[in-house]
């Protein structure tokens, strides 16, 4: 297994959440495996954020610094995920959660 390559259990269970506010890029606002991962998506869930599933790209927005600006080199992948959410109703600009591509997309449910 390549070094880059986490196993598909902890996979299963790897979130990252990300803030865009329209002016630079977006940022690594949380993340986190296991139980961390876990309660990232419940809170999301609670607050109807919508979920994309994406493993490859969830596994790369890990390496990125807790709080820094994605770097160049997503902004094509992460603009598909924003481009997701808005279509589905997500107006505020405010997070979104990456999931592995082996869970299912969440759309939000209502207000927050």
């Amino acid at each position: 297994m390549s070094e880059n390559t986490l196993p598909p259990t902890v996979l299963r269970r790897l979130a990252i959440a990300l803030k865009y506010n329209g002016e630079g890029a977006p940022r690594v606002t949380a993340k986190g495996q296991g139980e961390i991962g876990e309660r990232i998506m419940e809170i999301a869930r609670l607050h109807n954020v919508p979920m994309r599933a994406d493993a490859q790209l969830c596994q790369v927005l890990a390496q990125v610094p807790l709080g820094d600006e994605i770097p160049e080199s997503l902004y094509v992948a992460v603009a598909e995920v924003l481009a997701f959410a808005y279509r589905i109703g997500w107006s505020t600009g405010d997070a979104f959660i990456e999931l592995p591509e082996n869970a299912e997309d969440v759309q939000p449910t209502g207000g927050s």
